[in-house]
């Protein structure tokens, strides 16, 4: 049993600048920025902190469909109806690299927990994976038949799992580059998928009003969820694991509570279809978007964790779903008693990897700075790039200019 709620869920902030339907959140590691990317074509990075202004940034062509901060929240990545990637450095300048390989509109981009590696998923029916520093496409992963919507690495980075408009959630080893499994038990587009912050579990949403969860070792459904009365586009877990976030185009948020397979709250706060919706990385707060433009900030309330505790074991990626580690098999209609018992939830439990937290700083601060640095080098050739390529034009200009006026 989890400990009760001390209050419900409560709106905290919202944020206007966007012009257009808000596609997707993401906050950074310490809570301290929070991104939103638009069909308006812009990126805004908003300040937790109050009377802090906020940083717009233009650069892709057509609707960003996408956002996801790096682990160490040094880069700001995002995808586009323009069918590129771009990797933002997150500041006032905001500078960006361009990655160029899909052929249709990127749907989806998400870092690898080491933040060496991005998975992007697109329209032209592929996910591929890239390298962050190299800045090099690395391969493909060609299964699905439709569009893809949605692409996830595991916690621990060995896992892939994707969704798309085939009806199909496929589960990827990225090393064999292999699909493991397909699961098939959707009945329309599959919108969004994402691993449970154990690795044993996946959740996905669909156009199909639901929300399953599967075991990803024994590939059996655990749970099924239709509380939605319209197409599920987003969802997100709680960094304890005992927590879903859903966003719906019937306007409202769910959160569920995975280990009772109950609903929770039902929260009402946009204006037409919630698009997004995502956790921080404490899971202190999560925040929201919609087609009514709006950015909007919750906090949590939940009195589960030791917010800070989860943050120290972030890194490595943590095995720490709740005290049992996996989640019970039930449906929100049949009571929590006839789901799986207590000890063998526990048998199946994992032991969390913890990190001494100065260690844990000075890694942040060294992957951190190495990002930043990459980017600028990166910045910096292809400044060096745009003025030879200027230079050769000057001195062919030249050149026919001497040839006209020599007699």
């Amino acid at each position: 049993m989890t400990a009760p709620c001390p209050e419900d869920p409560s709106l905290e902030r919202h944020f206007k600048g966007h012009r257009d339907a808000v596609t997707s959140v993401d906050f950074s590691l310490n809570t301290k920025q929070l991104a939103s990317g638009s069909m308006d074509s812009c990126l805004m990075v908003w300040h937790m902190k109050p009377q802090s202004r906020a940083y717009r940034f233009a650069g892709h062509k057509d609707a960003v469909t996408c956002v996801n901060f790096s682990p160490s929240g040094h880069l700001l990545a995002s995808g586009s109806r323009d069918k590129t990637v771009r990797i933002w450095v997150p500041n006032v300048k905001g500078e960006s690299t361009v990655f160029r390989a899909h052929t249709a509109t990127v749907r989806s981009v998400h870092f690898c927990s080491d933040g060496q590696s991005f998975v992007t998923a697109s329209d032209d029916k592929t996910v591929k994976v890239w390298s962050t520093h190299r800045q090099k496409f690395l391969f493909s992963l060609s299964q699905h038949i439709n569009w893809v919507r949605c692409a996830k690495f595991s916690p621990d980075g060995r896992l892939i799992v994707s969704a798309s408009d085939d009806k199909t959630v496929k589960l990827w080893d990225k090393t064999s580059r292999e699909c493991v499994y397909s699961y098939c038990e959707h009945g329309s587009f599959v919108t969004c998928v994402d691993f449970h912050p154990s690795g044993t579990c996946i959740a996905a949403s669909g156009m199909d009003n639901t929300v399953k969860v599967w075991d990803v070792r024994t590939h059996r459904l655990l749970q099924h969820y239709q509380l939605h009365s319209a197409a599920v586009n987003a969802l997100s877990f709680h960094p304890s694991g005992n927590y879903l976030v859903t966003a719906s185009s019937d306007s409202t948020l769910k959160i569920l509570d995975l280990m009772e397979g109950r609903l929770l709250y039902t929260l009402h706060g946009h204006q037409g279809p919630a698009t997004t919706v995502a956790f921080s990385r404490t899971g202190e707060y999560f925040a929201s978007g919609g087609s009514d433009e709006q950015v909007m900030v919750w906090k949590s309330n939940f009195d589960v964790i030791d917010y800070g505790e989860v943050l120290r074991v972030q890194r490595p990626p943590a095995v720490r779903a709740s005290s049992s580690g996996t989640l019970p098999e039930v449906d929100p209609l049949i009571p929590p008693g006839r789901g799986r018992s207590q000890e063998s939830m526990q048998s199946q439990s994992q032991e969390p990897v913890s990190m001494p937290q100065s260690l844990t700083s000075t890694l942040e601060h060294i992957v951190g700075q190495l990002d930043v640095l990459t980017q600028t080098v990166s910045i910096l050739e292809q400044r060096l790039t745009l003025t030879e390529d200027k230079l050769k034009q000057c001195l062919e200009n030249q050149q026919l200019i001497m040839q006209r006026t020599t007699p």
